[in-house]
């Protein structure tokens, strides 16, 4: 399966609504793309870094 290149603005909207949606799920979110749900955990993990986010482990 070939590598697809989302941009920037995709991948911000995409987390986005996973950060906005109470309750998401990674995979609840990733479907209506069609994006795999790794990878858009990939890009939340990167983006709460960024911002220096830390979220405790459940």
């Amino acid at each position: 399966m070939a590598m697809k290149d989302y941009s920037d603005e995709f991948k911000a909207d995409a987390v986005a609504l996973y950060e906005s949606t109470p309750g998401a799920t990674y995979k609840s979110i990733a479907a209506d793309p069609g994006i795999n749900r790794a990878t858009l955990r990939e890009w939340v993990l990167r983006d709460r870094e960024r911002r220096g986010v830390t979220v405790e482990a459940a």
